[in-house]
């Protein structure tokens, strides 16, 4: 087995239930191996504001991934370590588009989200994941840089927005496009990925490659999964994900994350008090 020494976890389809829940078994685990000295990093592509209250849950202190890579920060102080971000001017076709189509999107800076509508599908997705836009008539206006620009809507509105976006980045050699879930369409700087901001974090810390264990379920995770020496895919995955993982455990639902790392990884640790059921 591996020496492994950080683990990197994706989030929603990843670490918490499809009711957003972190079950008691996994957070306890983890915590536990980040009181070993393991590092456990969040990459997910929830901005700050959404993420930092699961480590905050966990009781743990530790670099966050967020953006789908484009801002890496520590979670204690919130000081950025570094992000990819871009001028609003690359995305005002894009803004355009969706504004006519009607499609709900946000744009955010590294802390900040803002929004020029909020339909009650919107409201209720925002609450769930923590997220508290500003609305305002036009959101670019006073921006002077973005990480991310995000389209939310239902699968069958982002399947059909999907090509003509794509159409549109297209046009731009600095802009990249992922499906990071079935109701969310990210488009960022062209350098953001999980994969690059995890194996720059892990150059930062003295740690290679086959030190690194990840999780993920979802296309925006695929460059994270095949950078760790270990990826690892989520049941709940489309198959394409599961394709570039070296394995795949049990789904997000039945608490993928925590049987594969008690099983297969830190058996050891069921020798001490038991973890809550």
């Amino acid at each position: 087995m591996m020496d492994i020494q950080c683990i990197a976890l994706d989030v929603d389809g990843t670490l918490i239930t499809d009711d957003h829940q972190l079950t008691p078994k996994t957070n306890e685990l983890l915590r536990r191996l980040h009181q070993e000295g393991k590092v456990i990093v969040l990459c997910t592509g929830r901005g700050p504001v959404s993420a930092l209250p699961l480590l905050a849950e966990m009781k743990i202190d530790s670099v966050l991934i967020t953006h789908n890579g484009a801002v890496t920060l520590h979670s204690g102080t919130r000081e950025i370590l570094h992000q990819f971000d871009f001028p609003v001017a690359w995305i005002e076709p894009i803004v355009q588009y969706c504004r006519e189509q009607q499609v709900h999107f946000d744009i955010n800076t590294a802390f900040d989200m803002y929004a020029e509508q909020m339909r009650p599908e919107a409201e209720k997705m925002y609450e769930m994941y923590f997220a508290n836009p500003i609305i305002r008539e036009n959101s670019l206006e006073d921006v002077p840089s973005l990480v991310k620009f995000t389209a939310f809507g239902t699968r069958e509105e982002m399947d059909a927005l999907e090509g003509p976006l794509r159409e549109i980045v297209a046009n731009s050699e600095d802009l990249r496009m992922i499906r990071s879930g079935d109701l969310f369409i990210d488009i960022m700087h062209r350098n953001a990925t999980k994969g690059r901001a995890l194996a720059a974090f892990c150059a930062n810390e003295g740690l290679n490659r086959e030190q690194v264990a990840a999780f993920g379920n979802y296309y925006n995770d695929v460059e994270m999964l095949k950078f760790a020496g270990l990826g690892i895919a989520m049941d709940n995955s489309p198959d394409e994900v599961k394709a570039e993982a070296d394995e795949v455990t049990l789904s997000n639902n039945e608490e993928g994350v925590y049987h594969y790392l008690m099983d297969r990884m830190f058996v050891h640790l069921k020798n001490d008090p038991p973890i809550p059921k």
